[in-house]
């Protein structure tokens, strides 16, 4: 949990789930043994070929060809969304708010093959789903996972999936940012949203009905599931339209969720118990007497949590910024990984450890630098 939101108050943008496509509209985010594997080899040469466009061209029709038959599309009685193949005993990954209070799930394949599906777990930090369909053994093309911590800002991108009830739509752009964050469905016990970590943002075009489908890097890969975007501008339905800014739930984060779901149906996150500043502005440094300009300031820690309970402080004096209170801890560095901001040590936490877990953090206790071990909790 942190203080403020992913997307600051003065951006005058909205920010919207973008699977919730009224079905009346006109055209309007594994374990190893079933590790889903697609061989890309075939496609591989033409696609990085960067000396010749149109064999870049051609190898982006080879990545459709060989994984289009993996992404589906999901029909509800509120709405549509997207989907993907997770492995060859049916199981669908979606976003939650795709499948959210619907009382009938169908899957189409874009063989024009249907079935309806069973929602066999949900995990509302990460906004993602867990559909299981039986279908033939033809009909299932389990999609390869990439790998999200290895993506850089500037690399191409694929999103396939059912804007606007368009099935087997393709759109091509860039990751243009990483480790961003998003407010979380599921909410604390006083009514204020978690925060989801490592979203992967991209201009791939995303619209209504994209919701749950994948994000691919250029090998084919899927590597993140689209969730959101943030758009000023809406069909005369009211439908958000794209506006170059996307948003993705990383595959890492799937590939910790998605085997608990299909075990238990839930999946639980590490909990350290605090609130932080997004980020840290020049003023903010300047009135807490930092002697950094990075890091997590804590501002709030949970009584009774874990990081309570390990001795981390929050501020409690007075400043010269309204609502910013001077004394607390300036988190640096976890397990010996440095910290610039809240988004990054959620990132790791999320991505990496679990409830029981134990984590080192480094903190600035004014001009003190401390180790302090936390045992994780599990989100309340």
């Amino acid at each position: 949990m942190k203080t403020g939101k992913g997307i600051p108050a003065f951006v005058v943008l909205m920010l919207v789930l973008v699977a919730c496509q009224a079905p009346s509209f006109p055209a309007i985010q594994p374990s190893t043994a079933n590790e889903p594997v697609v061989n890309v080899q075939a496609i591989q040469p033409a696609i990085t070929n960067i000396q010749n466009p149109a064999a870049n061209g051609d190898g982006l029709v080879a990545l459709f060809e060989h994984v289009s038959p993996g992404v589906v599309a999901i029909f509800t009685d509120q709405g549509q969304g997207s989907g993907f193949v997770y492995d060859s005993q049916g199981h669908i990954v979606t976003n939650y708010h795709v499948i959210d209070g619907a009382t009938t799930v169908e899957v189409r394949f874009t063989s024009g093959f249907m079935a309806y599906g069973t929602v066999i777990g949900t995990d509302l930090d990460s906004d993602v789903a867990m559909v299981r369909v039986d279908a033939p053994a033809e009909e299932l093309h389990p999609l390869p996972l990439g790998d999200s911590s290895a993506l850089r800002v500037g690399q191409t991108v694929i999103a396939i999936g059912n804007p606007f009830g368009l099935n087997s739509t393709m759109t091509v752009g860039i990751i243009s940012a990483l480790g961003r964050t998003l407010d979380s469905i599921h909410q604390n016990p006083d009514g204020n949203p978690y925060t989801a970590g490592d979203i992967i943002q991209t201009d791939a075009a995303i619209n209504p009905g994209n919701s749950g489908g994948p994000l691919f890097n250029i090998n084919g890969e899927v590597i993140g599931v689209n969730r959101a975007i943030i758009s000023n501008n809406f069909t005369d339905s009211g439908q958000p339209v794209n506006s170059g800014i996307g948003f993705a739930v990383s595959i890492n984060i799937v590939k910790r969720v998605a085997p608990a779901l299909i075990e238990t149906g839930e999946y639980d996150y590490p909990y350290l118990g605090i609130s932080s500043i997004d980020s840290l502005t020049l003023d903010m440094v300047n009135a807490l007497g930092l002697k950094s300009f990075t890091g997590a300031y804590v501002t709030e820690v949970v009584p009774g949590g874990p990081a309570d309970q390990a001795g981390i402080q929050a501020g409690g004096g007075q400043t010269n910024l309204p609502g910013l209170s001077s004394g607390g801890d300036l988190l640096v560095a976890i397990d010996g990984h440095s910290v610039r901001t809240f988004d990054e040590l959620l990132s790791y936490l999320i991505t990496g450890k679990g409830p029981g877990d134990i984590v080192i953090l480094t903190v600035l206790r004014g001009d003190q630098k401390q180790d302090i071990s936390v045992t994780l909790g599990k989100r309340p």
